[in-house]
């Protein structure tokens, strides 16, 4: 791709709400320009075979059962329920 210019840095910066010195959008061109070829790099891979991917850890989600409860009131009138959510979660 090539190296960034100074105005896309700047453009980048604008989008981000950055204010860049002189030093640091020589800096980030430098590095943006790096990152940029780097993942330019991904067309290289040749994925005209491959399947779509959209699990990758083998992980599922687990839910509990759900179990029908008689609604109970508090006394202020408002539903009571049991908690779905714990502080260690």
């Amino acid at each position: 791709m090539g190296s960034l210019s100074k105005d896309d840095v700047l453009h980048v910066a604008k989008l981000a709400k950055l204010t860049l010195s002189p030093k640091e959008i020589i800096k980030f061109q430098e590095q943006l320009s790096k990152i940029i070829d780097y993942v330019s790099q991904l067309s290289e891979v040749d994925t005209l075979n491959l399947g779509p991917t959209s699990q990758t850890t083998g992980l599922e989600n687990v839910f509990r059962q759900d179990e029908v409860k008689p609604p109970s009131f508090t006394n202020d009138g408002y539903f009571a329920v049991d908690k779905i959510l714990n502080k260690e979660e």
